[in-house]
């Protein structure tokens, strides 16, 4: 009897044109989901940082307006409004004692060593910034202003780091993000009166917290500004709606001159993100 061969001939085996289009969707969703999740743990992170950070020493700082009566390192006998006002001369002596008979005026204008910045130990001195950082560091302590007055600070970096945080850019290099205070001069484009200095932060954080505190991200207009690359005294876009944030990723500011988005730079992922300083005025 005659078997036909090809009837026991072995399956031929592969995958069909729809598993194969099913898996590379199961493989694109997969990719998707990682990029998805990078951004949403940097989303995160901002989040976190705005508000167990920056609005917490926003806290401190209003809650010691509330307890001592005077703004952060003011004289709290002869109040002049004006963040480290106790170290503020005004007829050649302390705001305290000076000016006993009325000579001059309670204004600004009339004091001087003003403008002196607050912060915790070293700090950061005079134009170490970078061009837009005029002034000095005060004696007073920022830890130690708090302290004094029994108020409770953000945990920062941590014990005796409070006024830091460590958090990672966007190629996950580590970058340092530090609060002081100081007093900036009427003309200051980046904000006259009492601020908050933020040093080291980067594009995407500025204008995460631009949008948490002015509703829309503009770095020279509200109440949350990019500190001036010319001494804050250049006024070429001082108060002019529509002015991106002078920076990127990858695109640095050089100078007074904002790059911007259409320049040509380095896109690597070793690289670190440029960092930026901004001013947040304060209300009081």
């Amino acid at each position: 009897m005659k078997v036909d061969s090809h009837k026991f001939a072995p399956v031929q085996g592969g995958f069909t044109l729809v598993e194969l289009v099913i898996v590379l969707a199961i493989i694109g969703l997969i990719l998707g989901a990682l990029t998805v999740g990078k951004d949403v743990q940097r989303n995160a992170e901002y989040q976190k940082v705005g508000n167990k950070f920056v609005y917490e020493w926003k806290k401190a700082y209003d809650e010691y307006y509330q307890r001592a009566g005077v703004v952060l390192g003011d004289s709290q006998v002869a109040p002049t409004y004006m963040v480290n006002g106790g170290e503020a001369l005004i007829g050649g002596a302390s705001a305290s004692t000076g000016n006993v008979s009325g000579a001059l005026a309670g204004l600004p204008e009339n004091y001087t060593n003003t403008g002196l910045r607050v912060c915790h130990g070293q700090g950061y001195p005079a134009n170490t910034v970078g061009q837009g950082d005029p002034t000095g560091l005060s004696k007073q302590d920022l830890r130690e202003l708090m302290a004094r007055l029994g108020l409770r600070v953000p945990p920062g970096r941590g014990e005796g780091k409070e006024d830091r945080y460590i958090y990672t850019d966007s190629n996950g290099n580590g970058a340092e993000l530090q609060i002081c205070f100081q007093w900036n001069p009427p003309g200051t484009i980046s904000g006259a009166g009492n601020v908050m200095v933020l040093r080291g932060l980067t594009p995407d954080l500025a204008r995460y917290l631009d949008q948490l505190v002015d509703g829309k991200p503009d770095q020279r207009e509200g109440r949350f500004r990019i500190q001036n690359a010319t001494l804050n005294t250049a006024q070429h876009t001082g108060n002019s709606p529509g002015d991106e944030w002078a920076g990127n990723n990858t695109y640095a500011r050089t100078g007074d001159a904002e790059a911007t988005a259409s320049g040509a730079g380095r896109a690597l992922d070793e690289d670190r993100v440029v960092l930026l300083t901004a001013h947040w005025v304060m209300d009081q």
